[in-house]
């Protein structure tokens, strides 16, 4: 490299780095967030039978989640949940309820766990910012905030993993019923944020189960509206355009709608590029914070001292989901990573979207966390290990053969190799409707298949259902992509 070149080159790390140097990716206060007396509780019901089952008892509260900013404060409703017998719990379980302040009950996994082992259930409300009271102001406020000061703590991200921590702080003070030994902590989209979120920055929390929540890249696009790669934008235009007209043959023309609304609501709930340089911000810092306004909630950012400290993590994600893109990145970084892939598995949405593999309604995955809650608290089965896959492409006959192997010697009863060929870029829309085909894997977990289309690229997923002392624990590889050519 010439002089000058070089010149220009360190000129220009210099002005990339002072310029993320001013963007601020959120922390937290941890010695506030644990601060009970800031709680302000407000008990809406004391404690009393559940009336729709009397072995449970309930509590509903108000509490403060925190001042977001100079005289804003955010409050929530949390209802706590214990057996009604008067056993003190060891063991908690933090998720979510509505905004309402009515008691709220949990259900599938959690309930079982609750009346089964006597696991306490402490439910905070907590909805998208424009919900969330006072409504008319939290979400202008936000972004004014995150617009005048550059700093990621005035975004979703940390406000919704605030609300987690600070259910954890209200269910520590319940002294007399809450002693907890083991806190999980599980939710899922938004909630998967904030399980995430509590899970990397509260000690307390000794395990995490987030469902359909990003792990590795941000969630349905750059927080910074408009900074959407052109070539991303055009492919979503020409997808309505073409959807709308009957022309995707795997997706309902009366998708458009609720695709194109979903955007909407995205765009309002974050900042957009012409409000960010009216507010001073540089290109450099606009792409920064695109990844930092979730870098609170971003697992992968954090993992060698998440691991150190001991905190389990058991992901659920689906393969066809834009609120969780990056795995490729994911199985390629962090081969080990523990999650369930969903194969074909999306989001969420009305059911004019088409989905048909909602994840967070998936009965798999509501019995992942009964059995991953049953190997964290009690060790009352073993937590599978993420399967090694090995692959070997014969060009010229256009077979494939897979094998998987479990490092820790795991034996699961159902295995079965889902793929998929020249899938759509993370962020289309066009990819949350590709297809996967599946493939039983043999007793020795091989298989062999012959690829018949003239597919460029594969991607794959192999899939383990293992059950054990009462529980199936359904684990699955990375998503790896294979060159075909």
């Amino acid at each position: 490299m010439n002089p000058c070149s070089l010149l220009c080159f360190l000129t220009l790390t210099v002005a990339l780095l002072s310029a993320r140097a001013d963007i601020l990716t959120g922390s937290y206060d941890m010695a506030a967030v644990r601060d009970a007396s800031t709680l302000e509780t407000r008990v809406v019901e004391d404690w009393k039978p559940m009336a729709k089952n009397a072995s449970i008892r309930q509590k509903l509260v108000e509490i403060t989640i925190c001042e977001w900013w100079p005289g804003q404060k955010v409050r929530l409703p949390v209802t706590f949940n214990a057996p009604a017998n008067g056993a003190v719990c060891k063991q908690i379980i933090i998720g979510n309820a509505a905004l309402t302040l009515k008691s709220a009950a949990p259900t599938g996994a959690m309930l079982r766990l609750l009346k089964e082992q006597g696991v306490g259930a402490v439910l905070i409300g907590m909805s998208t910012i424009d919900a969330m009271q006072p409504a008319p102001m939290l979400m202008p406020g936000m972004k004014e905030h995150m617009l005048a000061t550059k700093d990621a703590r005035y975004s979703p991200a940390w406000i919704w993993g605030m609300s987690n921590m600070r259910a954890i702080t209200a269910a520590f003070a319940e002294k007399d019923v809450f002693q907890p030994q083991q806190v999980l902590v599980t939710g899922g989209s938004k909630r998967g944020v904030a399980t995430a979120a509590a899970g990397i920055h509260d000690d307390r929390v000794t395990a995490i189960l987030p469902v359909v929540a990003p792990i590795i890249d941000s969630p349905g696009g750059p927080y910074v509206h408009g900074m959407m790669p052109e070539a991303i934008t055009k492919m979503n235009e020409q997808f309505i355009t073409d959807l709308s007209a009957g022309k995707i043959s795997n997706a309902p023309v009366s998708a458009a709608e609720p695709l194109l609304s979903r955007e909407k609501i995205r765009a309002n709930e974050r900042i957009t590029q012409e409000a960010a340089r009216a507010a001073g911000w540089s290109e450099a810092e606009m792409r920064a914070m695109c990844a930092g306004a979730w870098t609170v909630c971003r697992t992968t950012n954090h993992w060698p001292a998440l691991k150190q400290r001991g905190l389990e993590v058991f992901y659920n994600q689906g393969s066809n989901d834009n609120v969780g893109p990056g795995l490729i990145e994911l199985g390629e970084r962090f081969p080990d990573f523990p999650i369930y892939i969903v194969p074909g598995g999306q989001h969420g949405g009305s059911k004019e979207t088409g989905f048909t593999q909602q994840v967070g309604s998936m009965p798999e995955v509501d019995e992942n966390l009964y059995a991953f809650a049953m190997h964290h608290f009690f060790k009352a089965r073993r937590m599978v290990a993420t399967p090694k896959i090995l692959t070997q492409w014969d060009k010229a006959t256009r077979k494939l053969y897979v094998t998987a192997t479990f490092p820790d010697g795991s034996a699961p009863q159902k295995n079965d190799l889902w793929i998929s060929p020249d899938r759509h870029p993370d962020y289309s829309m066009q990819m949350e409707y590709d297809a996967w085909t599946a493939t039983a894997l043999s007793t020795s977990l091989e298989a062999e298949i012959i690829i018949t289309s003239g597919a460029r690229t594969l991607d794959l997923i192999t899939v383990h259902a293992h059950a054990e002392n009462g529980s199936t624990l359904t684990v699955s590889s990375p998503v790896l992509r294979l060159s075909l050519e």
